[in-house]
């Protein structure tokens, strides 16, 4: 008898601490789009938010064969239209880079431990005269590079 006290016992302690996960992981759902973007006002992104969570590489890497392979330039998945709607403005209006530890595809990628190096290349502001702010280094948080054509890359 004290054996099935004890069992149910800690049957309630571990279905406790799944509930309290739950919270804790809803919670931090809401905080995947950083306050001050205009993501926090949309309802949800380019595709349902969880099919961007889980699919938002595929996504990515599709758009860019479509581009370099196929020369088909499309905004729907592009990596400057993520910026666009992701990045956060400071008390200045100057855009945060995005890839920071603390910005919204860098807390994601530091939280995940994957390695972030999209921004090695690519834009981590829009591009714009706000963009122009301070780079942090050669090759990172650049504006996008107009081509002769019109297109960015």
């Amino acid at each position: 008898m004290a054996k099935a006290a004890v069992r149910a016992g800690l049957v309630a302690v571990g279905l406790a601490w799944v509930l309290v996960a739950q919270v804790v992981l809803a919670a931090d759902a809401k905080t995947y789009v950083v306050e001050g973007s205009k993501a926090a006002v949309l309802e949800s992104c380019v595709e349902p938010t969880d099919i961007m969570r889980r699919k938002h590489m595929e996504l990515i890497k599709h758009q860019r064969d479509e581009t370099v392979h196929g020369g088909i330039r499309t905004s729907k998945h592009s990596l400057a239209g993520c910026v666009d709607c992701h990045i956060r403005y400071d008390a200045d209006h100057a855009p945060t880079p995005i890839h920071r530890k603390d910005e919204f595809c860098g807390a994601c990628h530091a939280f995940t431990a994957v390695n972030l190096n999209c921004f090695d290349c690519h834009a981590s502001v829009p591009k714009g005269s706000a963009a122009h702010a301070a780079p942090q280094s050669v090759g990172v948080d650049r504006p996008l590079q107009a081509r002769p054509d019109g297109e960015d890359h």
